[in-house]
């Protein structure tokens, strides 16, 4: 039986994998490591772990996610985005294990109306997006048997995240201003969790870098619409700019990624944001 290490398990991604995994029990072993058990900044965590556990595959859903705090904790950032993913794929490649590592659209500048390709031009805006592209290079390097996987606006019903976020305000305001100026892909991470586990059925065969999300794109301000829609809301919602919400990181204007060569090479066709949303928004509501 092949097994599965999966880090950063308490993480959304995290989450969504062990919601799946029974389906899988007789197919995989899975070991889900949060970061009490294996700090991926700690060299001696990692190979303790595929020492103990001789993985297959290994999945790191662990990462640093705060955007507009890696401006002023750059070090930190690219810490866990960058040198510990470094670290992770050489001792991954010591055991002949494929890394399945998750990053993001921040990678690109965001200044385009052509959809991104895998191997289009990478010039991130941002310190998050920087280190995370620098992780990306890091493990392709260090162990030829990796998977790079860019998803993007990630959402569930577990931890903290945009849809939350937006059915908590609506409870509290009368009206919102939403972003209507940023282009971008929602993912549900429990379709990204599906995925994951299609390319490990699939043997895995195919390394490199992979773009995965939900499609079409859509606005931060058409998305809360649809959150509201779903939700039965009646919140006033408002379209704003870029320019009147500022923040500390500047965010790619529109990061939309090409979803083709997943398709291809894994027979994965992503699924329409609404409807992974309004199963989402379904779930949360009888939470």
């Amino acid at each position: 039986m092949k097994r599965i290490l999966v880090i950063g398990a308490n993480g959304q991604l995290g989450h969504c994998l062990q919601k799946i995994a029974p389906k899988y029990h007789e197919l995989f072993d899975f070991n889900f490591t949060g970061s009490s058990v294996l700090d991926i900044t700690k060299h001696e965590d990692i190979a303790r772990e595929f020492q103990d556990y001789q993985p297959d595959f290994c999945i790191n859903a662990s990462a640093y996610t705060a955007v507009d705090l890696a401006e002023t904790e750059q070090e930190k950032a690219f810490t866990v985005n960058a040198y510990a993913v470094a670290d992770l794929a050489d001792v991954c490649e010591s055991h002949d294990c494929t890394l399945i590592h998750v990053s993001t659209d921040y990678v690109f500048e965001g200044n385009t109306n052509i959809d991104y390709e895998e191997d289009n031009f990478t010039n991130p805006t941002g310190v998050y997006g920087a280190s995370k592209r620098k992780g990306e290079e890091l493990a392709l390097d260090n162990n030829p048997k990796t998977i790079i996987l860019r998803t993007s606006w990630l959402y569930s019903e577990f931890n903290k995240n945009f849809v939350k976020t937006m059915l908590s305000l609506f409870k509290t305001k009368d009206e919102l201003g939403i972003v209507d100026d940023q282009y971008g892909q929602p993912t549900n991470a429990n379709d990204l969790a599906e995925a994951i586990m299609s390319i490990i059925e699939k043997q895995a065969k195919h390394y490199g870098i992979f773009h995965f999300s939900n499609y079409p794109e859509t606005t931060w301000f058409k998305f809360a619409e649809k959150i509201k829609e779903f939700s039965g809301s009646d919140i006033k919602l408002n379209p704003i700019t870029t320019e009147q919400f500022p923040t500390p990181a500047k965010r790619p204007m529109r990061s939309t990624m090409n979803l083709d060569k997943i398709e291809k090479k894994y027979g994965i066709e992503p699924r329409r944001w609404e409807h992974s949303l309004e199963e989402c928004v379904d779930i949360l509501k009888h939470l």
